[in-house]
């Protein structure tokens, strides 16, 4: 059999005892450490021999009846160690087993089970309480009291204690629970002494036991049981949670560490007061010392690691120092060098992260460089009083920590440390007390953070940096000192990054104000501030105060700067995109044009923003249908950014999209879709799976397996998209909604119209609400359902509506736009297909004349609006046209599109069908005019 033990706390002086006879009357009990020799009367060994315990005996400190959860294979694996792999029923057993764990692990609790399941297989479970010597020999006296009453009531502690140790002696087949033992050195002398049993103890040290017994590390629970063991405290019986009531547990367990302990202190709370998870949670650093009903006020979580960091402080202060210092930090792999200025002795450091671990309020990494700290010991230890100079134990030297550690990093050249680092600025940035002192040296941690974050293209991971950066200026500096009002853009611009423009707008438009006013009106940060907020207004679809801001802004940067000053080709680049977005392509690409051309004579040919110019110009090209230019373009440029920016950068990840996009566009779905594929999978790794620029590329993936006709990939990509954007974004944002929108368009090419109207219609709603009746996204989002409509051949809901698009359309975009020219060539489909082609046909005309004179005369939609002419006047009998024009468009659509392009085969089918009917219509042409003549054959009569 082993040994064994259960981790707690408390010390442990050995009292076991041998006898010696010496003469009739008496025999000598010699304590187990060698320290006392007792006289007992011979009477009284007789009675250690000859007492049988009682079947079930024992003095367990609580029932098995309790909810016990998630430590099934823990008590298998407990019984394992102390049989000796299924040595259980041989009468002389022996084990020791030590189980250790942070306090409130619920050590105890195990013991006390394991205690309760196996009792039947002992001659007796007995509770012995190891938090001093003293208790121990109290908790075996008491053993004495239970088994021979006759003579124990009338002796003294020693003497019952010495009669327990002989009776354990003589009686093997038992189980000793030792009970939170302090120094694991004073189980030696039992374990010498009492061989033919098993000893449990727990403790809340890990360290010792090696030479002692063989330890068991306890854990945390399983997710799973730890929203088990919340529900079933926190519900009234018999309630099966509901789905939302599992979630609500879900956070809280996670916010608890999964910590036994504390589940169960939280879970009375919350049966006792009806207070909500989320309300607990918000209230959790001051409820961590509530007793509900059913909890031992002494063993609440804060109690309890009170008492552990006091034994700590008597062992050695600087631990101390260290772990409140550690709970402002992130609760994962901490460095070992983060923590070095607190403890610039690497000998004195590592005595000090010793006493930690050996009091289990640490874990160190597989290679002992890094540290973690369980988050609701941070949580406790963030909500002691505050110093009187207002900081909280720990806040001040965590500060000092990170100030130390960004004060010297590069943000080109550190990634790896960087990357280290980067969740412990945070956690300080997000745990902020309430009127903790502010300080610009710690706004410059941040703020270099930040930087670095954005030199990776993590912009939205900034706003906790950058919003922490605003909140130490403003107090420091004061409201509208330069600093302040370049971390309060800097916060606009990471809004603006995460699609958060109902933030971003005011915060830029204040700061433009407050610049103007303190720095002037042409200040070079005032132009950036004006530039900033023209994008912001760009990015919600305000084209009308976005265009006239950036023509002033980029006067202004012209007149100030100069013609090639980088932030001048910044504007002028913006100026050109503001151009495309309003379908304003004959300015667009000039300008782009020309931006890029003094982008490589002032920059160069590579740097990166000339391959941001590169690129806008290449989408450009792609917009006017221009994508003989556009590929070639996109091609270079993301070779370049390879070169330049690494294989995974951001930007990269973005060029390899924008080809994959325009070689999706040209019909090469065999070169598209694997490198969609690549670049998702790409995304995934670098940016994570749920960032907005990963979404971006999961929706753009799923459109082009629906382009591939491949709708049972599509579909679900779609549906998981959409559930991460609502998730990540939340319900209404534009992005959110532009991906309700793809995926009703999906529901609606699969043909389950069933679905796709509800969700088209809805998507329409909130369009409405949240962009406005006049936004590009919601005039999209009217086309689509009217599209929908029309698919059902519900034409008189689709062509009214198809109508009102198209008047918004010309007023908000202009009569030319794309997506007006767009919207005009749905308007007459409509009409053919109800039959009114005297309406269809000329609409049909002027829209393929548009497209030819803004698109070109090659542009994918110029060629759809010509075949839909061709078919046009096909259907209404005017072959002598349809003919010429559909063998027009299909030599345009080979060349352009390829030969196997599915809109190439579209063509093709549409020209056999309209030869078809000429055939048709020449055989009937025929078949009449030789009636004709037959009919003209003089008749012979007889």
């Amino acid at each position: 059999m082993t040994e064994g033990a259960v981790a707690g706390g408390g010390g442990l002086q050995a009292t076991g005892v041998r006898s010696m006879a010496v003469g009739g009357d008496v025999s000598v009990a010699i304590t187990g450490d060698g320290a006392r020799v007792v006289m007992l009367p011979a009477e009284a060994v007789r009675w250690a021999r000859e007492v049988e315990a009682p079947p079930g005996a024992g003095n367990l400190p609580g029932s098995a009846s309790g909810v016990f959860v998630g430590r099934k294979s823990e008590l298998a694996e407990l019984r394992r160690l102390l049989t000796a792999e299924g040595e259980a029923a041989v009468t002389q057993i022996s084990g020791v087993r030590a189980i250790h764990g942070l306090g409130g692990i619920g050590k105890s609790t195990l013991a006390l089970h394991y205690a309760h399941t196996y009792r039947r297989r002992y001659t007796l479970v007995w509770w012995i309480n190891a938090t001093s010597t003293e208790q121990i020999v109290t908790s075996l006296a008491a053993l004495a009291v239970r088994l021979c009453p006759q003579w124990a009531a009338s002796t003294g502690v020693q003497e019952r204690a010495a009669w327990a140790m002989l009776w354990l002696q003589w009686h093997p087949g038992w189980l000793l629970v030792f009970d939170n033992v302090e120094d694991a050195a004073d189980m030696r002398h039992y374990l010498g002494t009492l061989p033919d049993g098993h000893h449990l103890a727990t403790s809340r040290t890990a360290t010792g036991w090696h030479t002692i017994a063989p330890t068991m590390p306890l854990g945390l629970l399983d997710a799973e049981a730890a929203v088990n063991l919340l529900c079933t405290l926190a519900l009234e019986a018999e309630h099966v949670p509901t789905p939302a009531q599992r979630r609500d547990a879900a956070d809280l367990a996670a916010d608890l560490g999964y910590l036994p302990l504390a589940l169960e202190q939280a879970g009375a709370y919350l049966f006792e007061t009806g207070t909500s998870p989320a309300d607990y949670r918000q209230m959790l650093g001051r409820v961590i010392d509530a007793a509900a009903g059913g909890i031992d006020p002494e063993r609440t979580i804060a109690r309890i690691w009170h008492h552990t960091l006091t034994a700590v402080q008597r062992r050695n202060p600087q631990a101390v120092t260290l772990l409140n210092a550690m709970a402002w930090l992130a609760p994962e792999d901490i460095p070992r060098t983060l923590l070095a200025p607190l403890c610039p002795d690497p000998l004195a450091l590592g005595e000090a992260l010793g006493t930690l671990y050996a009091y289990n309020m640490i874990a160190y990494s597989a290679d002992r460089q890094a540290i973690s700290v369980h988050r609701l010991v941070q949580t406790v230890l963030r909500h002691q009083p505050a110093d009187s100079d207002s900081y909280v134990p720990g806040r001040r030297d965590a500060e000092h920590l990170i100030q130390h550690a960004t004060s010297g990093e590069d943000t080109d050249t550190d990634t790896f440390q960087w990357e280290q680092l980067l969740p412990h600025v945070v956690a300080v940035a997000d745990s902020t007390p309430f009127r903790s002192p502010a300080s610009t040296d710690t706004a410059n941690a941040y703020q270099a953070a930040a930087q670095y974050l954005s030199r990776q293209g993590r912009e939205a991971h900034t706003i906790p940096l950058r919003t922490a950066v605003l909140t130490q200026h403003e107090q420091v500096l004061g409201d509208t000192h330069p600093h302040t009002l370049t971390s309060r853009n800097n916060l606009a611009s990471a809004y603006r990054a995460v699609g958060d423009l109902g933030r971003a707008i005011p915060l830029y438009e204040a700061t433009l104000a407050q610049r103007e006013q303190v720095l002037g009106d042409t200040h070079p940060h005032t132009l950036v501030s004006r530039n900033h907020l023209a994008s912001a207004y760009r990015a919600v679809g305000d084209l009308g105060r976005a265009i006239p801001l950036y023509e002033a802004t980029l006067a202004q940067f012209e007149q100030v700067l100069g013609d090639t000053h980088p932030d001048t080709l910044a504007s002028r680049n913006d100026l050109a995109s503001a151009y495309e977005s309003a379908g304003d392509l004959g300015r667009a690409i000039p300008l782009h044009e020309v931006t890029l051309a003094q982008y490589e004579q002032v920059l160069g040919d590579t740097h990166p923003h000339t391959l941001t110019s590169r690129n806008n110009l290449a989408y450009a090209y792609r917009a006017v249908g221009d994508l003989g230019r556009a590929i070639p373009l996109y091609e270079a440029t993301l070779a370049q950014r390879e070169q330049v920016l690494g294989d995974t950068h951001p930007q990269t990840l973005t060029s390899r999209n924008n080809l994959a996009y325009a070689y999706r566009a040209v019909g090469d779905l065999g070169r598209a879709i694997p490198l969609y594929e690549a670049t998702l999978a790409q995304g995934e790794q670098v940016l994570g799976d749920t960032h907005p620029d990963t979404l971006a590329s999961r929706n753009n993936l799923a459109s082009a397996y629906e382009s591939a006709g491949d709708l049972g990939r599509a579909i679900p990509l779609y549906e998981a998209t959409l559930a991460q954007y609502e998730q990540v974004l939340g319900d209404t944002h534009p992005h959110t909604l532009a991906s309700r929108n793809n995926l009703a368009y999906a529901y609606r090419a699969a043909g389950d119209l069933g679905r796709a109207i509800p969700l088209h219609e809805a998507t329409l709603a909130q369009c409405e609400q949240v962009l406005g009746d006049t936004h590009p996204h919601t005039l999209t989002s009217r086309n689509n359902l009217a599209s929908a409509y029309q698919a059902v051949g519900d034409l008189g809901r689709a062509i009214p509506l198809h109508e009102a698009t198209l008047a918004q359309y010309e007023q908000v975009l202009g009569d030319t736009h794309p997506q007006t020219l767009t919207s005009r060539n749905n308007l007459a489909s409509a009409y053919q297909a109800v039959g009114d082609l005297g309406r269809a046909i000329p609409l049909h005309e002027a829209t393929l004349a548009q497209r030819e004179q803004v698109l070109g005369d090659t542009h994918p939609d110029t060629l759809t609006s010509r075949n839909n002419l061709a078919s046009a006047y096909r259907a209404v009998g005017d072959l002598g046209r349809a003919i010429p024009l559909h063998e027009a468009t299909l030599a345009q659509y080979e060349q352009v599109l390829g030969d196997t392009h599915p809109h190439t085969l579209t063509s093709r089918n549409n020209l056999a069908r309209a030869r078809q009917a000429d055939q048709a219509v020449q055989q009937r042409s025929t078949a009449t005019s030789t009636a004709a003549d037959e009919g003209q054959q003089p008749s012979t009569a007889d």
